[in-house]
């Protein structure tokens, strides 16, 4: 696989892949189309290499004897970022390098599968960034995104989408949705919106007045 640099006006997202379980070739090629610059967590270069991609930032606390250097001599060029902090995930880690580059939004692959305790770290960490990156998750399965207050967004009929809250979310009302919701509040572990679904083709429009709301588009 290639590489993935084609720019309009640094209007397209970054991309960052984790390690968690792979994606299709077809999902991972259209990421690569639209993103200019591509960060790479330690643990998966090797994955990453042997699919052929063009990398810019191999970021991570390269811990286990981990040599970042030795991969300069196998792409060229490439940034070696060494983040150490082990209060952060290495995701966490990526996006502060990201804001502190002035980026603002992006795209995530390898980032749930394999582990159940880094998919769901890796779904809630992104709320703590909401004010400053506009970041998406995806997977074979699943597009996951942080809801604005306010979300338009045009579907087909029979779209599958879900509302997961991180803790608790109030004052949720929905237009167009199968289950539709009017004032009502949603909270982890008592009541999510999973598995609900567009009533027909046209805007879907979900406002929540507090709290952090993911929605997870779902490809069957």
């Amino acid at each position: 696989m290639s590489s993935h640099h084609i720019v309009r006006d640094d209007q397209e997202p970054a991309l960052i892949i984790a390690n968690g379980a792979s994606c299709s070739e077809e999902l991972l090629g259209q990421l690569l189309e639209w993103s200019p610059y591509v960060i790479v967590l330690d643990s998966a270069i090797e994955r990453v290499f042997e699919l052929g991609i063009k990398v810019d930032v191999l970021l991570g606390d390269f811990d286990r004897a981990f040599d970042a250097h030795d991969y300069k001599n196998k792409q060229y060029p490439l940034e070696i970022v060494y983040a150490p902090d082990q209060n952060k995930t290495d995701l966490e880690k990526a996006f502060d390098f990201l804001i502190e580059k002035g980026h603002k939004a992006v795209n995530v692959i390898w980032a749930t599968g394999k582990r159940a305790d880094h998919t769901l770290v890796n779904l809630t960490t992104i709320c703590n960034y909401k004010e400053q990156l506009k970041i998406v998750l995806f997977d074979d399965y699943s597009k996951i995104f942080l809801l604005p207050n306010q979300f338009k967004k045009w579907y087909n009929k029979n779209t599958i989408i879900s509302l997961i809250p991180i803790g608790k979310v109030e004052g949720i009302y929905s237009e167009n949705l199968f289950y539709p919701l009017n004032n009502h509040t949603l909270e982890l572990g008592i009541r999510t919106g999973s598995s609900n679904h567009v009533t027909k083709d046209g805007l879907v429009t979900i406002t929540h007045e507090k709290g952090n709301l993911l929605l997870i588009e779902s490809f069957e």
